[in-house]
């Protein structure tokens, strides 16, 4: 009986750790397509608020953060809470009090097939990248 608990709890915890490791290489997937997004730009001092107004495009790194264009300025948001659910194929609804997105708005994911709320994200500080000067 005491070698079938230990073969159970052995299998659990194997069971348990296979989504952390997938998770660690979608998550590095992610990194690498971030970088090669900003390869070639310098990070500048982040901000609270960016405004939607002037936001031209926007696109979503799997697992990790939504860039934001403002020109040739592309801007950076790390979610502070949901960023594992970013998902490039969703549809992202602001939720905003004004004419800002700003650091701890709400993003609602909507799946494009369904058009059904799959999960959400708290928006952190934006950071701004632009191109190396020569």
């Amino acid at each position: 009986m005491r070698i079938l608990s230990s073969l159970l709890l052995g299998a659990t915890l194997i069971g348990s750790a296979a989504p952390a490791v997938a998770a660690q290489r979608d998550n590095a997937k992610g990194e690498a397509k971030l970088a090669k997004a900003l390869a070639g730009r310098v990070a500048g001092k982040p901000v609270n608020c960016i405004a939607q107004y002037s936001i031209t495009s926007s696109e979503t790194i799997d697992g990790v953060a939504i860039l934001y264009r403002v020109g040739s300025t592309i801007y950076v948001n790390r979610p502070r809470i949901g960023a594992d659910a970013l998902d490039s194929d969703d549809i992202l609804v602001s939720k905003t009090q004004g004419s800002q997105l700003c650091s701890l708005d709400t993003i609602n994911l909507v799946d494009r097939s369904s058009r059904i709320q799959r999960s959400f994200v708290t928006l952190d500080d934006f950071v701004p990248y632009t191109r190396l000067r020569n």
